[in-house]
This record gives C-alpha cells, structure tokens and sequence, in this order.
C-alpha cells in the first residue's frame, strides 16, 4: 500500500478579503515513487527541505513533482527538484520530453482528471493502509470551502469533479488546509 503525508498545510486568505497563500504540499510513497505533490510557494523553500528531511528524504531522492493544476500558488518550487520527473495535466515530462500517463499511474494510485476549478485539474487517488486518499489539490480548498469557488472556471464542472472526490475517497488532502475524512 502507497503513503500520503501532508508535509506542510496550505492556507488561503482569499476568502476574507487580500490574499496570502500556500498550497498544501503532500508526499506520497509507493514502492519505487517518491513524490512531492504541488511544491507551492513558501516564504522560504527552506522549510520543504525540512519537511522532507523529517520524512528521511532529501530533494534529490524525490522522483515525481506532481502539479495538480497550473496556478502558481500550486507550482512555483517545482525547480527545487531537477531530477524529478513532473506529473501533470498533459503528461509525465522528463526533461523536455513528455509522455501520456496512465491512469492507473501504479497499482494504488489512480490519476482522474476533475476540471472545474481549473480547466487542467487532476486529482490522485492514493489507497493507503487507512483508506482512499484524495490529493485534489483546489477541488477543495479547505473541507466543504469554498461553497461557489470564486476563481472557478466552471462551477458546473466543479460540482462533477467534487462528487467524483468525494464518492471516491475516505480521505481528501485539499489544497489549502489539513487532511480531513469524508463524511458519508
């Protein structure tokens, strides 16, 4: 079974007016994978090296760079890793070369695309030891929040791509707050 571990917990103020942010950033292990999921934007980068060191990790043995959409407050780092390759949207990118990805990525991580938010969205599902860990980066922002999504590019999309994560998961990893259980 593959791990998730929030690394650091994001946080938003654009719900209340100015706007401060980070994504949250997870990691996730599975057999030979090593992966940071949305690197975000920090004060200092230097507090993703301790996260990982804390987890017995440097940047050099993470693999994978997982974005789960293209907004910067999601990205920005992701140069902290050169020997990682990057998982997004439109493929695995190595270097300059890109190619599709699976959707079964590996045997216990599934990729669905859920646009709403964004038009590039993507979401992991990650079965763990205590259950289905959706990492659905701005499909949700925080547990139940943001009701309408002010920055959505389609909300209808959105409500689709929020019941996929939620019918199919135990767990959603959001992209600006902690961990939390779905309720069901």
């Amino acid at each position: 079974m593959a791990e998730v571990k929030v690394l650091i917990k994001g946080y938003t103020s654009a719900d209340s007016g100015g706007e401060k942010t980070c994504a949250t950033i997870s990691l996730v292990r599975d057999k030979g994978v090593v992966m940071v999921v949305d690197p975000g934007v920090l004060e200092d980068q230097q507090m993703i090296v301790d996260a990982l060191k804390k987890e017995g990790l440097s940047v050099d043995d993470v693999n994978i760079v997982c974005i789960t959409h293209s907004h910067i407050d999601h990205y920005r780092n992701i140069g902290m890793f050169p020997k990682a390759k990057t998982l997004e949207y439109y493929g695995l990118w190595d270097k300059n070369t890109v190619n599709d990805w699976n959707t079964q990525f590996t045997k216990d991580i599934k990729i669905v695309k859920t646009p709403g938010h964004n038009y590039d969205c993507i979401t992991l599902f990650v079965k763990t030891k205590k259950g289905v860990v959706a990492i659905c980066g701005d499909v949700f922002w925080k547990e139940n929040f943001p009701v309408t999504d002010p920055y959505a590019s389609n909300n209808e999309k959105l409500k689709e791509s929020r019941k996929i994560v939620l019918e199919g998961s135990d767990f959603i990893v959001p992209g600006h707050a902690d961990m939390f259980k779905v309720k069901k």
